[in-house]
């Protein structure tokens, strides 16, 4: 019998290559050992922060311990580091789904299989991980943001709001499952007590959508009422969070209070606004919602004695809110919560603007056929009127705004600066408002039907010499800071000239201007800074003096003699300028020499009488011919 020869490296290969997976393969290769093709995974920037939320998902609870789940920090945190603080709920959604498919990975809690579906639901029996509990609240998180991001989309489709109510009543029915799980008793009582105001949240969130305003009170007010207990029962710091959990759910309690019937509830909102300063929120929104309530009873409007009609929705709830609006603005105290509240304003006008004119494009022949049956209402159509007095709206307002900007600057101006490395205002800084300022009140003049207005230009006219003289002042402050005294003072007369013309204007008028700077303390203090710019300038030019009488010309040198020495000689500027020495002084120079021909005494020169020609002399009948131009 043969001895087994030990196999070769050819006999331990396979007669074929193993099959790869098609998508491992280059199209096109011949058969044979395949190439491999590794694709190459994108870097994607924003799974950066989901791999901090991988090693917490990953971390395992000993057996025994008791369970915790910060369930409001753990939201709170998700939200602001995917897209709610510029509410982006749809991509928010979408780290709650990646979030869900890596605990059910680290926990092994799959759902079925790629070919299928097997429903598993978190049990208090399986509940040995907080990250169970996790589990949970993400598939709340999720349903509510999807609500959410539906909320967005049926302003303009509203059948989207039939989904919305469905994936709220998803996200409660969520919430409720949480708590079920934070009653057992592994589950400590804080995370009971999170979980109770969670679901109390969803739940009132979900009664406030279908209008049912007494549900959703009771909902929000027990929600408020545990997040209060829990903020006295830890230090400040950590009682930060639920405090502003209460002031984000308590414009909708006052809201709910305000449909059940309590008026006072709106000014409660007005003041919470104001309190806020914010612009563009949950109290704009609420406030909204109030005004379209009363927009329906609203359907005109009288200005400059001319009754507008009011048809539109949107400008219906803008000038019911306008009162409210300057008021809030009136009563606010800090500048930056007057100027996002100006902000605001001029936003709303803009959209209320924006709504005529949409309409005023519609139909311009039905325009004119009303503007035809209205004869005694003046040159232009009401819609076209309701539109100049909505832009009359928006340019006061933005002129106000200026104004107090202006007021705030100048605050800052005459406070000395505390802080080294911090800008220093100068009054540059207020020419440009006041150049803003001028530019609206020269639209103003513009508006259609306001043409023939006699008093309303006379009011125009006026503002803008009052802040001319405004703006003259602080470029004439701008001069003395160069210390430029002749043209800081020729400015100074100018804004007395302005000042002068607007008291005389405003002497005219029977009724008093509103929100009109008095230009009596204007001319006190320029003809205070007139007289110290006079005297700065004196001083200014006597110390120049001193400094120029050390350099000046002690002798009587020419600028030619003293070249190469600074000196300051004051006759170089006038007409006897002492240049160079004129006549100059004469100086002894070498002299060239004279030559005597002394050989021309004794030299004797040949006579040369008969080799010169002799001319002959004519005689009268000579002059005859040559008269007449007959010479020989």
């Amino acid at each position: 019998m043969r001895s087994a020869s030990p196999p070769s490296s050819r006999d331990l290969m396979p007669s074929s290559p193993p099959p790869l997976p098609q998508d491992l393969q280059y199209p096109g290769v011949r058969r044979g050992w395949p190439v491999l093709r590794f694709p190459v995974m994108p870097v994607n920037m924003a799974t950066t922060r989901e791999d901090a939320a991988d090693e917490k998902d990953n971390q395992v609870v000993e057996l025994g311990a008791t369970l915790s789940l910060e369930i409001l920090q753990i939201i709170k945190d998700s939200q602001q580091q995917h897209g709610l603080r510029h509410e982006d709920y749809q991509r928010y959604r979408g780290y709650c789904s990646r979030r869900l498919r890596r605990l059910r990975k680290a926990l092994g809690f799959k759902m079925g299989n790629k070919h299928k579906f097997t429903g598993k639901k978190v049990t208090t029996e399986i509940l040995s991980d907080n990250r169970y509990l996790l589990l949970v609240l993400m598939d709340a998180e999720r349903a509510w943001s999807y609500a959410m991001q539906l909320k967005q989309e049926a302003n303009t489709e509203p059948r989207k709001r039939f989904h919305l109510f469905s994936r709220l009543r998803k996200a409660v029915k969520h919430a409720e499952e949480l708590e079920r799980l934070c009653e057992s008793d592994r589950v400590d009582a804080k995370t009971k007590l999170e979980a109770q105001a969670y679901t109390a949240y969803l739940k009132g969130m979900l009664s406030f959508e279908l209008q049912d305003w007494k549900s959703a009170m009771q909902a929000l007010h027990k929600c408020k009422t545990i997040y209060e207990k829990l903020a006295s029962a830890f230090t400040d710091e950590q009682a930060v969070l639920y405090h502003q959990r209460v002031e984000e759910i308590s414009p909708n309690i006052r809201y709910c209070d305000y449909n059940i019937g309590d008026q006072s509830a709106m000014k409660e909102l007005i003041q919470m606004r104001m309190k806020s300063g914010e612009a563009g929120g949950l109290l704009d929104s609420l406030l909204t919602q109030t005004r379209a309530k009363h927009a329906a009873t609203m359907s005109e409007v009288k200005w400059r004695g001319r009754v507008i009609p009011v048809k539109i929705d949107k400008v219906r709830i803008f000038l019911l809110g306008l009162a409210d609006n300057e008021a809030a603005i009136a009563q606010t105290t800090t500048d930056e919560a007057k100027e996002r509240l100006y902000e605001s304003l001029l936003s709303e006008c803009r959209d209320a603007i924006q709504a005529v004119r949409e309409e005023l494009r519609v139909d311009p022949a039905q325009k004119q056929r009303e503007r035809s049956l209205e004869p005694d209402s003046g040159k232009v159509s009401s819609l076209q009127y309701l539109h100049s007095y909505l832009t009359y709206i928006k340019l006061s307002t933005a002129i106000k705004r200026n104004v107090a900007m202006a007021e705030a600057l100048q605050k800052q101006l005459s406070e000395p600066v505390k802080d080294e490395g911090k800008r220093v205002l100068r009054p540059q800084d207020l020419i440009r408002l006041y150049d803003i300022i001028l530019q609206n009140l020269s639209e103003l003049p513009q508006l259609s039907g306001l043409e023939d207005d006699k008093s309303f230009q006379a009011e125009v006219e006026l503002k803008t010499l009052v802040y001319k003289a405004y703006r003259c002042f602080f470029i004439a402050q701008s001069y003395v800071l160069v210390k430029k005294w002749s043209e800081a003072l020729v400015l100074y007369e100018r804004v007395l000239k302005y000042t002068s013309e607007a008291q005389t204007q405003t002497a005219k008028f029977t009724n008093h201007i509103q929100d009109l700077p008095d230009v009596k303390d204007l001319a006190a203090r320029v003809n205070a800074e007139k007289y110290s710019v006079q005297a700065a300038a004196i001083l200014d030019t006597e110390d120049v003096s001193e400094m120029v009488s050390q350099l000046q010309v002690k002798d009587n040198k020419p600028l030619r003699e003293c070249l190469d020495v600074f000196r300051i000689d004051p006759s170089l500027v006038t007409k006897n300028a002492n240049l160079v020495r004129f006549p100059p002084e004469f100086q002894p120079i070498p002299c060239k020499p004279l030559f005597f021909d002394l050989a021309l005494n004794h030299a004797t020169f040949p006579a040369l009488e008969d080799k010169v020609e002799q001319k002959g002399r004519g005689g009268f009948t000579g002059y005859i011919k040559g008269f007449f131009g007959f010479r020989g």
